[in-house]
């Protein structure tokens, strides 16, 4: 088992998130010794969903203005419709998003997340997976698009649905452990 002891690491998330795509990746990250801290817009707590139904409510660590990207080791985008939806247009977790890839460091986005990451710009030339009603924003904003359970792509993570959260949380748990990537390419099933 790797260990993440002394990684910090940032949960992006709304109001709306995949209730799943955050519970599970926060587990699996604790589990490995991370702290793991909740970001977002608002103070107070975010509203999970189970689909299309409310879920539970996750506590905010820190507020979106408050958080530094130079203070973590990796970020963490679940999807969901509503939370990547009001994060990819809004510039402070635009910006804070884009601090994560100009440093070189791990990032995984699943489901709907990596319309956050269109929107942040990040996408040119990158290889990645996500629900696949959002392939051709992900293919506008440069990206390659694979259905695959999880692609990584230097540091990036992604995958599909909650089905694929074993082998996303593996894969984001392994990235983190590395650390930061210089031209590594490869997709994993």
């Amino acid at each position: 088992m790797s260990h993440l002891s002394g990684k910090r690491v940032a949960i992006l998330a709304a109001d709306g998130f995949e209730q799943s795509e955050l519970l599970e990746p926060l587990k699996a990250l604790k589990e490995h010794e991370a702290q793991v801290d909740v970001v977002s817009p608002k103070g107070g707590h975010v509203q999970g969903f189970e689909h299309f139904d409310k879920g539970e409510q996750v506590k905010v660590d820190v507020e979106l203005a408050n958080a530094d990207a130079g203070k973590y080791d990796a970020l963490v985008i679940p999807g969901g419709l509503f939370n990547p939806d009001a994060l990819r247009v809004d510039e402070q977790a635009l910006a804070f998003t884009r601090a994560f890839f100009e440093a070189g460091k791990p990032v995984a986005a699943i489901c709907h997340g990596p319309w956050v990451l269109a929107n942040a710009g990040v996408l040119e030339g990158r290889t990645v997976t996500s629900v696949p009603n959002i392939r051709r924003d992900l293919e506008n904003a440069g990206a390659k698009w694979e259905d695959e359970e999880v692609v990584v792509d230097q540091g990036l993570v992604t995958s599909r649905t909650p089905d694929d959260l074993p082998a996303f949380c593996a894969k984001l748990v392994e990235e983190i452990d590395e650390g930061r990537h210089a031209g590594q390419k490869r997709s994993a099933a």
